[in-house]
C-alpha cells in the first residue's frame, strides 16, 4: 500500500493547484498525507484483523461468506476508528458524516474514494475471484453505487494483475474489456482534463498513467501531470505501480517520514502480513 501512500503524499500539494507537467520536486515541505493514506491504512488494518478471527481456506483462494461479512464489519470499524483521529485529512462531506455516524450506512456514492483506499485488497488477493470479492466487501460499506463498486474493482484487478506477472498489454485488455475504455492517450486529454471525483472520471486516467509510464516514480509523475484530483489519481496509479515495479527504497524511506507513528506502525504490520502470505 506504500505505492498509494507515496502517490497521495506527492500529489497532495497539487490537488487544488494542478501542475500539468512531470517536472516537479517529488517531495517537499508542502506535501502531506491526506484521507487517501488514512483510509488505505484502515483497509489494510481491516484485512489483517479479519484474518486473525476467521481461518482462511487452503491457499487463500477464496474465503467463506463468514470471512467477507466480517471483513465488511471490520472495514467499518477501522475506517471509523482510525479515520476519526484525522478529522481534517480532507474527507468529503458525505464521507465525513458517515465517519462520525453512530449508525454508518452505505450512501450510494460513485466517488473515487472507493478506489483510492482499495490497494490492500489487490495486494492481498491470490486470485481474480478473490480480488473481486475482497473489493466488494470493503467498498459496499460506503460506495454501494454500481460506479463506486466498479471503480474499486477495476483498481483492485489492475493491482492484482500487476503483482502476478501479467503484462501491461494484458492489464489494458482486461480493464478495457470488463471495466473502462482505455483508447486514449494522456497527452491528448492533459490540456482540458479537469477535477473530477467520480470513479469513471478518474480511475481510467489513473490506470492509463501506470500503463504509459516507465517506472514507479514515472507513474506518479505521469499521474500528477494530467491534473484533476491529483493526490487520488496518483494514489491509484501508485498502488498499481507498486505491485508491478516495487517501491524504490529512497522513496519509501522519505514517504514514511511524512507519517505519524500510528500510520507507520500499520505500514510495518502490513509488510509483515504480506510476508506471511507469500
Amino acid at each position: 500500500m506504500l505505492g498509494a501512500i507515496i502517490g497521495d503524499i506527492a500529489g497532495s500539494r497539487f490537488e487544488w493547484k494542478n501542475h500539468k507537467s512531470k517536472d516537479f520536486e517529488f517531495f517537499n515541505h508542502e506535501c502531506s498525507f491526506t484521507d487517501d493514506t488514512v483510509l488505505t491504512a484502515a483497509v489494510a488494518k481491516a484485512i489483517m484483523e479479519t484474518e486473525k478471527k476467521v481461518e482462511p481456506s487452503p491457499g487463500r483462494y477464496g474465503f467463506s461468506q463468514e470471512y467477507y461479512n466480517l471483513l465488511g464489519d471490520m472495514t467499518v470499524k477501522y475506517m471509523q476508528e482510525i479515520g476519526r483521529n484525522y478529522p481534517y485529512a480532507g474527507f468529503g462531506g458525505r464521507y465525513h458524516g458517515w465517519l462520525f455516524s453512530n449508525n454508518p450506512e452505505p450512501y450510494n456514492s460513485f466517488g473515487n474514494g472507493s478506489a483510492m483506499r482499495i490497494s490492500p485488497a489487490g495486494l492481498a488477493a491470490r486470485s481474480e475471484t478473490e480480488a473481486i470479492l475482497l473489493s466488494k466487501a470493503i467498498t459496499e460499506v460506503t460506495h454501494n453505487h454500481e460506479d463506486g463498486l466498479k471503480g474499486a474493482e477495476a483498481t483492485t484487478m489492475a493491482i492484482y494483475m500487476a503483482g502476478h506477472g501479467f503484462t501491461k498489454d494484458q492489464i489494458k485488455e482486461k480493464i478495457s474489456t470488463e471495466y473502462y475504455p482505455l483508447d486514449f492517450m494522456l497527452d491528448d486529454i492533459r490540456e482540458e482534463y479537469a477535477f473530477d471525483v467520480s470513479c469513471k472520471g478518474s480511475v481510467p486516467q489513473a490506470i492509463k498513467a501506470f500503463l504509459e509510464a516507465e517506472s514507479f516514480e514515472d507513474t506518479i509523475r505521469t499521474a500528477i501531470s494530467i491534473g484533476g484530483d491529483s493526490d487520488t489519481i496518483a494514489a491509484i496509479a501508485g498502488a498499481i505501480a507498486e505491485a508491478y515495479y516495487g517501491v524504490p527504497e529512497d522513496l519509501k524511506k522519505e514517504a514514511l517520514g511524512y507519517l505519524d507513528d500510528n500510520l507507520r506502525e500499520i505500514c510495518k504490520q502490513w509488510e509483515d502480513f504480506l510476508g506471511k502470505c507469500e
